[in-house]
């Protein structure tokens, strides 16, 4: 599912997971965009799904987050099916429509949020038509296993994946953090993260939330 675009520049590349319908995923991939700014990475992005990682334990779920999962099939089939017609790299900036729209605006993912994303970033409205389409589902569920194939099951969205010291990825889920670090600071939270991740054995960091994410 990868690109290639990391072969001609020379940066690190930096596989990210998303799912469009996460407020959290959202915050740590504008965080992941600052970090392309003062560290000598580039950000290639991928479709996961909590709707695929979920559909197996539904009956264990609210009724309320079952709802929210239904509705979040739609936004990954339209980024999977604009991949496929258009190639990987409308991927990032349909994500940034989306999400803007989704999240910042506070329009939430309706199929009007969906079609205008679209046409922010130039692709055709009628690809809004495959949220209820499961044409490119086996694409979709592929692109959601590569990830979560790194990471396991029982983490959610985002997954960053990074080339580790012996050329084999090193993966992880999060950070969680609100909101998105910005300049040195995004730069320290790249070098810690990286840091604690490649430690042999190491698994966990977590603190309770005490605040939702801040868009800005």
């Amino acid at each position: 599912m990868s690109d290639n675009s990391t072969a001609t520049t020379g940066k690190t590349p930096v596989d990210f997971w998303f799912d469009p319908l996460c407020p959290w995923a959202w915050m740590t991939s504008r965080w992941m965009l600052e970090v392309e700014k003062v560290r000598d990475v580039e950000v290639r992005w991928h479709v996961m799904s909590l709707s695929v990682l979920n559909e197996d334990r539904l009956d264990e779920l609210s009724e309320e987050y079952r709802e929210l999962l239904e509705k979040g099939w739609g936004p990954v089939r339209v980024v999977v099916a604009a991949q496929q017609k258009h190639g990987d790299d409308v991927v990032g900036p349909l994500y940034t429509a989306l999400g803007t729209r989704f999240h910042n605006q506070g329009e939430g993912a309706t199929r009007e949020a969906v079609v205008a994303a679209l046409q922010d970033v130039g692709l055709p409205a009628e690809l809004a038509d495959f949220a209820d389409s499961d044409v490119y589902d086996t694409e979709l569920r592929a692109s959601h296993k590569e990830g979560i194939d790194k990471v396991g099951q029982d983490v959610g969205t985002p997954v960053i994946a990074v080339p580790g010291a012996d050329g084999e990825q090193i993966a992880f889920f999060g950070p969680v953090v609100t909101p998105a670090p910005k300049g040195e600071e995004a730069a320290k939270l790249w070098d810690g993260t990286l840091l604690v991740a490649s430690i042999p054995g190491f698994y966990e960091i977590k603190r309770t939330r005490t605040q939702g994410p801040i868009f800005d």
